[in-house]
């Protein structure tokens, strides 16, 4: 039987520095589209509704990608062919949705009460999510079918610094072309200059990041494949035998690790969807004084939106080295949950934006048990299946759900705490608090 061989650190590199910038096209469109949208004339009690798109592609968009990848085999490879085509697509949206204000399209109610420079960015963002979950499913199965046991640790390790990395470098371009003098203001109903700009360097580095894994990586034949996989299979038979034996218990079900995670995942990713829709809002409210967007003091408050979920990525990356020294990853999850509760909460109180960092470096905390201790659990349940793709694909259902939901109950939410964006955030401190103690549920 063959087993997968050992990898050079440069190897495993590779495998996921595209990563990095399709994160660049996340993280930016995660800290601009409620700008944006607010920009182009949305109201407060709207914005929600223009996040149910994302998530609601990733239901539909990653379990397909999924499934055909684990039957593709061509001589691109298995994962990769979904890998290009999926950034080539979000490279030509990421050009045209910063420009949704100033195409000359109808600014006039055409549908649903949007305008049609609304509807037009509605689209937009509805075709780059989607490319986004094209390009960055591979990634994560590219590692679960080249990487053995022993270096699976290091290889997600990896995949989360380029992740944080990336998503540093998208949330600070808008503040950084500013600073560079690039204009932060425009006419109403357009986007500022800075903001464009910063999609534009994103694509860029989107697509190099893209080629440059697809030039390095080679994927196996499936011939080979099927080895491994077989050999794979038999060590975890080997490895549930022994686990019976020592301690008479049987392995959780792949069902009931499916559902006890995403549990916790309804209450975490509907706490970070309301931080991504309400963040401009409420710090320009207590920071800048300001609830106008065509002001400058909004585009100010907007920009440093992007400095505090560089923050929070920052607090992810050291904290993600924090977490393997906890004496369970069940304990570090219930920790790193409530931290990041914590943060959200005292954001009602913070007025001064330098105190926002001490917020959001707690809130990215939860973010890094987020973005590696559920997908350790899963992928731990579904050791030797063939059908790793469609399972991963089927797993992100517990990542965007909750955001639908968080997105169709948005407004009547903010209507209840009569339209305070600041006590949205405070709301997701108390759903990660929730989310923590549902920890308990899983079977590690």
């Amino acid at each position: 039987m063959k087993h997968l061989p050992n990898l050079s650190f440069m190897k495993l590199f590779n495998i996921s520095f595209g990563f990095f910038g399709v994160q660049i096209a996340y993280a930016l469109q995660s800290a601009n589209i409620s700008r944006i949208f607010a920009t182009l004339g949305a109201d407060p009690h709207q914005l929600s509704f223009f996040w149910i798109l994302p998530p609601l592609m990733g239901m539909i968009v990653q379990p397909i990608i999924g499934m055909l990848s684990d039957k593709t085999w061509c001589r691109f490879g298995r994962r990769i062919p979904y890998l290009f085509v999926g950034a080539v697509i979000a490279v030509a949206v990421m050009v045209m949705l910063p420009n949704a204000g100033s195409l000359g399209i109808t600014t006039e109610i055409v549908l649903w009460g949007l305008s049609g420079t609304m509807l037009f960015g509605l689209m937009s963002l509805m075709f780059l999510d989607t490319s986004i979950n094209i390009a960055m499913q591979p990634f994560k199965m590219m590692v679960c079918d080249m990487v053995n046991e022993e270096q699976k640790g290091l290889a997600y390790s990896i995949q989360s610094f380029l992740c944080n990395a990336g998503s540093l470098v998208g949330y600070l371009f808008p503040y950084i072309f500013t600073f560079l003098g690039i204009q932060n203001v425009a006419p109403e109903g357009v986007i500022p200059n800075s903001v464009i700009y910063s999609f534009y360097i994103g694509a860029a580095i989107l697509i190099l990041c893209v080629l440059y894994t697809t030039a390095n990586i080679k994927e196996m034949p499936p011939e080979e494949f099927v080895q491994y996989q077989q050999t794979c299979k038999e060590n975890e038979e080997a490895k549930i035998r022994e686990v019976q034996t020592v301690t008479g218990k049987e392995k959780p079900s792949v069902a009931y690790t499916f559902i006890s995670i995403g549990l916790v995942q309804f209450f975490c990713w509907t706490a970070f969807m309301y931080m991504w829709t309400y963040t401009a809002g409420a710090i320009a409210d207590t920071c800048w004084n300001t609830t106008d967007v065509t002001s400058v003091a909004y585009q100010e408050a907007a920009n440093w939106v992007g400095v505090v979920f560089a923050v929070q990525a920052v607090g992810s990356v050291i904290w993600a080295v924090i977490i393997p020294k906890f004496s369970s990853y069940k304990l570090a999850y219930i920790v790193s949950l409530i931290i990041g509760g914590i943060g959200f909460i005292s954001l009602v109180w913070v007025h001064n934006q330098y105190v926002l960092w001490i917020s959001y470096f707690l809130i990215g905390c939860a973010w890094a048990a987020m973005l590696a201790l559920p997908f350790t659990f899963f992928t731990n349940a579904l050791e030797g299946n063939p059908r790793m793709g469609t399972y991963l694909g089927l797993f992100n259902c517990t990542i965007c759900l909750p955001q639908i939901v968080a997105a169709l109950c948005g407004g009547v939410l903010l209507n209840i705490v009569e339209g305070s964006q600041v006590m949205m955030l405070g709301l997701s401190g108390m759903l990660l608090i929730i989310g923590s103690g549902c920890v308990l549920a899983i079977k590690d």
